[in-house]
């Protein structure tokens, strides 16, 4: 099953020369990659059916208990089978609508990248698997939704999806590592077990919310909602697969898919289900404030998310139904109408809704297509969306908690559905246009054909729902609910309050659409970009750019000083905190001691420092460096250590010499800092040195682990063959720390030789 996850990213990497070599015949093999991960997971459909779960995992980080595991069961099945099916319709649909395009093979490149990334997250049985293709996807879409880069609008919705969906990733990340610690385990199979554990774990509340900060803004669910209209300027091919029918639905993947681990409690109902229900209301009626084709079928696409969402809060065995049937039918009906949209956009230059009209008689398939999706969208008998729309009024209504407003919420939510499936699936097809001078023309039969192949299936599985209750839909209802839960689909249930609640539906949804552009026309309403969450979001970033702009300035401003005193006043300052917070501040120093010979090894070093720091003079500064290092050689002798203070006399020797080589040639030396800044560096420096030396005298009065040099003296010998500890353990226990050192050495050698020489041909 891992090839099959992964066989996508081999097929990306190919694509671009694919295209290159038989551009002709480029989009018909690259759609052989889903055609053939669709009939391999369709074929797994009876097993999973019967409840067999097919797992396979890989050794990752053994270390952290992390696998590389992918499983598929009943919801992981419904969600590869969509999104490898109407990859089939896409990648043939795209070979035909960016035909010329330059960048073509890297289009299928980056579309089965994607597709490769939404199946292997939705396999991934293991927390941190699922996070990585998580994050991959957002990656792809970035590339999907920027594809045009050469326009400005293009690269803005691209960033702007990122921003938000990363910033929800990020916080999905600190989720499931808590959800890890909570549940003692990454595997999602073993957190299943342990569902009454997480829920009454210290840490439940955290967890929760954090999780839906990332399926919120992965799902667009409001205040993160803007992000998916914007996003409409991808190529429609990416719209109709990314914004409609897969990526979008990750989020609402996840909330399933954790749904028996996090929900049922008060604060996964009123959270969920609260943020859904608004979702619902603000996208339906946001699409109708819209001209543009994708515009209204994205903001609609943000009203189904919240359905969906709303459903997943209500957490009863027929609410998990009714949004597993209805997460099905979404995705046939957006799919075809996002492409239809394509195709009218191809035929007629335009998507705006009021220039648009009549098109059925040239555009018949697209017609009969976008008609078939949208009876269903607006839920008419015989189609799948009918039933779905009954089975949402069912669950709505047997809601645990505020059932009434749930209803209404409900019921106003499906009527503005039904109102944008009118203004999409009719008029520009039947309506009258505005405009006289539009020129339409035909569109071939690849742009008209892979909208009507999902339009049909929503009719098919409306005439027949059987088949897809017992085999796909109820292992599905089942994962989501953690149990068994029959699904016996019919279009007839008889004269019943949810019919009744439909018809009320339909009438409402075809009222508002007639009166849509009357009420326009008589309300100031605006495109909303300048208030909202999209506001928020353009002010904050704003905000982010100046911050970034003056901590940049204040860090990164060119001088060495700054960057030095940055960083040793930093550590200073945490030293301090560290040692003032452990209580063990030595309260009396011990008294000085020692023989006259170590008195003037500290003299020598004190004197070379104070030299070196007041002096004017560059080659004094050198020398009274140099006799810092010869006075702590001086010590290394005077405890024992002689092999030691010869490397240390070699290196303070050819530093003297390499500095002295620089800077014989350099200008005199000049004071640039002002008494103000001398002082202020006297004190940093003080306190950095006094700090340091509190910490060395804490350090040798306390022993916190055994001596290290009975470990060295120990295994100087047997290990490293050497009698000289000194030597053993350079050359030996710190091998690379040695080798490291001398590369540096090496390094300073040859940009000295080099500005020698360079200066040598400038005198010669």
């Amino acid at each position: 099953m891992i090839i099959a996850a992964l066989s996508g990213f081999g097929a990306a990497l190919a694509a671009p020369l694919l295209h290159r070599w038989l551009p002709r015949w480029a989009g018909w093999l690259c759609a052989l990659v889903p055609l053939s991960l669709f009939s391999f997971f369709g074929a797994q459909v009876g097993a999973v059916a019967s409840g067999r779960t097919i797992r396979a995992a890989y050794e990752w980080i053994p270390s952290l208990g992390v696998d590389l595991s992918f499983s598929l069961d009943g919801l992981s099945l419904l969600f590869v089978l969509i999104i490898s099916g109407i990859g089939v319709l896409v990648v043939v649909y795209a070979s035909s609508y960016l035909r010329g395009h330059h960048h073509l093979g890297r289009f299928y490149g980056l579309i089965l990248a994607f597709m490769a990334a939404m199946i292997s997250t939705v396999l991934a049985g293991d927390l941190i698997t699922l996070f990585v293709f998580w994050e991959l996807t957002g990656l792809c879409s970035y590339l999907l939704i920027g594809f045009d880069h050469g326009r400005m609008a293009a690269r803005k919705a691209a960033l702007q999806a990122l921003l938000v969906t990363g910033a929800g990733g990020l916080a999905l990340l600190a989720g499931f590592i808590l959800l890890g610690q909570a549940a003692g385990s990454t595997d999602l199979a073993e957190i299943f077990q342990r569902g009454e554990l997480v829920r009454g774990h210290a840490l439940y509340l955290p967890i929760l919310f954090l999780v839906l900060a990332g399926a919120f803004t992965k799902s667009a669910q409001f205040p993160f909602h803007f992000w998916l209209p914007g996003a409409m300027e991808a190529p429609t091919p990416v719209s109709a697969y990314l914004h409609s029918a897969t990526m979008v639905k990750l989020g609402i993947y996840l909330l399933a898919r954790l749904s028996p681990v996090l929900g049922g409690t008060d604060a996964w109902f009123w959270s969920v289900t609260l943020a859904g229900g608004v979702t619902m209301v603000a996208g339906g009626a946001l699409a109708l404030l819209r001209s543009d084709l994708k515009q209204i079928l994205a903001y609609s696409t943000v009203s189904a998310l919240g359905i969906l969402t709303l459903l997943l809060g209500l957490h009863t065995p027929a609410a998990a139904t009714a949004a597993m049937v209805f997460l099905l039918v979404h995705a046939l009906y957006k799919s075809a109408l996002f492409l239809a949209a394509g195709a009218v956009d191809h035929g007629a230059g335009t998507r705006d809704l009021g220039r648009l009209g009549g098109l059925a008689r040239v555009m018949p398939w697209v017609a009969a297509g976008s008609g078939l999706a949208a009876l269903s969208m607006a839920g008419v008998p015989p189609l799948v969306g009918f039933i779905a729309k009954e089975l949402l009024y069912e669950a709505k209504l047997q809601a645990p908690l505020a059932a009434g407003f749930v209803t209404v919420a409900g019921f106003i939510g499906n009527a503005l559905t039904v109102a944008v499936a009118v203004l999409v699936g009719y008029l520009p097809f039947f309506g009258r246009g505005t405009d006289p001078d539009l020129h339409h023309h035909r569109v071939e039969p690849l742009l008209w054909f892979p909208p009507l192949v999902p339009a049909l299936l929503g009719f098919v599985i409306g005439i027949f729902p059987g088949l897809a209750g017992r085999w796909l839909l109820e292992p599905a209802v089942a994962m989501v609910r953690g149990a068994s839960v029959p699904v016996e689909l019919a279009l007839w249930h008889g004269v019943t309050p949810v019919l009744l609640l439909g018809a009320a539906t339909v009438a409402t949804g075809v009222g508002i659409a007639l009166v849509r552009e009357t009420v326009l026309r008589r309300l100031p309403l605006g495109d909303g970009a300048g208030w909202g969450p999209e506001r928020g979001y353009g002010l904050l970033l704003k905000g982010m750019l100046a911050l970034a702009e003056r901590q940049t300035r204040m860090l990164q401003n060119g001088r060495l000083r700054y960057y030095l005193m940055t960083v040793v006043g930093t550590a200073a300052f945490l030293m301090a905190v560290a040692i003032f917070r452990s209580g063990e501040f030595p309260r009396q120093l011990p008294r000085p001691d020692g023989g006259l010979h170590e008195w003037f090894a500290a003299g020598v070093i004190m004197a070379g420092a104070l030299t070196a720091a007041t002096t004017t003079s560059r080659l004094a500064a050198v020398a009274g460096l140099g006799a810092v290092g010869y006075g702590v050689a001086l010590v290394y002798i005077l405890f024992g250590a002689p092999d030691l203070a010869m490397t240390q006399f070699c290196i303070e020797t050819l530093s003297i010499v390499l500095f002295v080589l620089v800077l014989y040639r350099l200008p005199r030396f000049s004071l640039l800092s002002r008494p103000a800044g001398r002082v202020r560096d006297i004190l940093v420096a003080c306190s950095i040195g006094g700090f340091m030396t509190v910490l060395v005298l804490l350090a040798v009065s306390q022993t916190l682990v055994p001596h290290i040099s009975s470990y060295f003296l120990a295994h100087s010998l047997p290990a490293g063959h050497g009698r000289n500890v000194v030597n053993v353990i350079l050359v030996d226990f710190r091998a690379l720390d040695t080798l490291g050192e001398i590369t540096v050495l090496a390094v300073a050698a040859l940009g000295v030789y080099g500005l020698m020489k360079a200066r040598n041909r400038e005198e010669g």
